[in-house]
């Protein structure tokens, strides 16, 4: 489990591969943490225990090999406003799933993207082609397509959806800028710990113990999909660029469209098939891209025809 931090190596394809496992365990988190809302746990709750028990099953196996070096940081503040992103990427997400399908929650989260490819720029000094830019502002306009904002059916909770891919966007952010620097541990630990300091009142208040050994699976579900999900993202994210790995987020679509069908029986609309094509799609062109680069960088003649033919050179991109 010790993951010393080593700086950034350029794997673009095995990080894309490893990205869109995470988003498999992202959606069994989302999935469980909406069973356990409908069921009558409060959000608040459901979001302490998801961060309670990944806190406490990373500690329980770093701790007893490791000891306190496993919280060791050059960066607490960076470490500390990170958990903050994702608590408030958790947070808005829980609440939202009460009330709007997954299919609707996810497709939502699926323009954290466009926000994470724009703020890769001031933030990481990454560099983005034209044609990466087209690519997300179309799978952007698939999801504006499934989501149909200006439908009769619009909710409100949407808004708790836009809050959630904000925090997210901080969140992957500094987790690009931290895994230079900082081990998976402490970033697992930090992460855990400031999520579950922080909602542990709110949690209390209102405390409802899981009913039945099905109930406690799930609950004990969150914690676990989570931390496994945020543990493969992170050695994602030291492989490739933030901007990269963003587009793949799309994939999830996929796991929630069954979820929210075959458990919740909320069937996707005609629009999802309609737009989920064209997000989708435009995930694959990402894909395809890089796999073009990744093999004109081998030879230093074919690198440099490629820098002549496209946007920017594939070391850039």
């Amino acid at each position: 489990m010790s993951s010393p931090a080593t700086g950034h190596q350029d794997r673009r394809l095995f990080a894309i591969g490893l990205v869109l496992t995470t988003y498999v365990f992202f959606a069994i988190c989302d999935t469980c943490a909406k069973w356990m809302a409908v069921s009558g746990m409060p959000p608040a709750q459901v979001a302490f225990g998801r961060y309670a028990l990944q806190f406490a099953f990373m500690a329980g196996l770093l701790l007893p090999r490791f000891g306190l070096a496993s919280f060791r940081t050059g960066r607490p503040v960076l470490q500390i406003l990170r958990g903050f992103g994702l608590l408030g990427m958790t947070a808005f997400n829980f609440f939202a799933v009460l009330y709007l399908p997954l299919t609707v929650t996810s497709s939502i989260m699926f323009g954290m993207p466009l926000l994470i490819t724009a703020l890769s720029v001031p933030f990481l000094g990454e560099q983005v082609g034209w044609r990466r830019w087209l690519a997300i502002v179309i799978g952007f306009l698939g999801i504006l397509i499934i989501v149909q904002p200006w439908g009769a059916d619009f909710h409100w909770a949407v808004f708790l959806s836009l809050g959630s891919i904000v925090s997210a966007g901080f969140y992957f952010i500094l987790t690009r800028k931290l895994t230079a620097t900082e081990t998976t541990n402490s970033l697992q630990l930090y992460a855990g710990l400031v999520g579950t300091l922080c909602l542990l009142p709110f949690a209390l208040a209102n405390w409802t113990w899981p009913e039945g050994p099905v109930a406690w699976l799930i609950f004990l579900g969150v914690g676990a999909a989570a931390m496994t999900g945020h543990q493969i993202s992170i050695i994602a994210h030291r492989y490739a660029p933030a901007s990269v790995l963003a587009p793949f987020a799309y994939s999830q679509i996929i796991w929630m469209t069954l979820s929210s069908w075959l458990i919740f029986s909320q069937p996707p609309t005609v629009w999802l098939f309609v737009g989920g094509p064209i997000v989708i799609g435009s995930g694959l062109y990402i894909w395809l891209r890089e796999r073009e680069l990744a093999k004109a960088s081998v030879s230093p003649t074919s690198s440099v025809e490629a820098e002549q033919r496209t946007d920017v050179a594939p070391a850039k991109v």
